[in-house]
């Protein structure tokens, strides 16, 4: 999903889109993970978008640290 947004958001818009799109893909991945396994949805959901933008923003910490741009 993250890569289709890329492809298809306007140059100018490219890093929001993707970020939105990953942030709708965590989402969903954590719902269908916690409905397979018979967990509660909502805890779930919360715990894979709250792993993944900690690790969006250790990523673009260490990123911005060594001087790296998109």
């Amino acid at each position: 999903m993250p890569l289709l947004g890329a492809v298809f958001a306007p140059a100018q818009h490219v890093i929001p889109v993707v970020l939105v799109m990953t942030l709708l893909a965590l989402a969903a991945l954590g719902a269908t993970g916690a409905k397979a396994g018979g967990a509660p949805v909502r805890r779930a959901l919360v715990r894979v978008l709250f792993w993944g933008v900690a690790a969006m923003a250790i990523t673009a910490f260490i990123s911005r640290i060594f001087g790296v741009s998109v």
